[in-house]
């Protein structure tokens, strides 16, 4: 049988409402150790998703002052989103192809649940394919041109000596 959303997301995320600003959001997101805060309307529809990353992009490295920037302002409002019946399969090839660490989880338009890399992570029987989402979600320009290290294998000093 095929583990779905709904087995591993966290159920009923703590909302923020459009309203709100900048430190309201870094506030939910310290105080329950998330990296992002759903962005919603009074019914529960999903406005958007603000993420840590977009509060350090949109907010402080524009020297922008967070009580003055409104979520519905600065969230994404173009989000990726699953249903609690789909395949984890599924739901982690959808991070992957999007480069997105977590999936807002609706049903019926109304969010019910949040998907995380790290909830995938813990469910899947494959290490592998967790790993090679996790790489997929983090590969950008940026990240191309690292020093590739060491070569990987036993050096031969090592396999002299045995």
């Amino acid at each position: 049988m095929a583990t779905l959303v709904r087995h591993v997301m966290t159920e009923t995320p703590k909302t923020l409402t459009s309203s709100m600003d900048a430190y309201d959001a870094a506030g939910i997101m310290a105080s329950y150790d998330v990296g992002a805060v759903p962005v919603t309307d009074e019914d529960g529809s999903l406005l958007g998703l603000v993420t840590d990353r977009d509060l350090v992009i949109r907010v402080l490295a524009g020297r922008r002052d967070p009580h003055a920037v409104h979520l519905g302002d600065m969230a994404t409002k173009t989000v990726v989103s699953v249903t609690p019946d789909t395949q984890l399969s599924t739901a982690r090839d959808l991070m992957a192809e999007h480069q997105v660490r977590r999936l807002p989880v609706l049903k019926d338009e109304r969010l019910v649940g949040i998907l995380s890399l790290g909830d995938v992570a813990l469910a899947s029987a494959s290490k592998r394919n967790v790993g090679e989402a996790l790489e997929d979600v983090s590969e950008s320009p940026s990240t191309e041109d690292r020093n590739e290290g060491p070569a990987p294998g036993t050096p031969e000093r090592a396999s002299e000596a045995r």
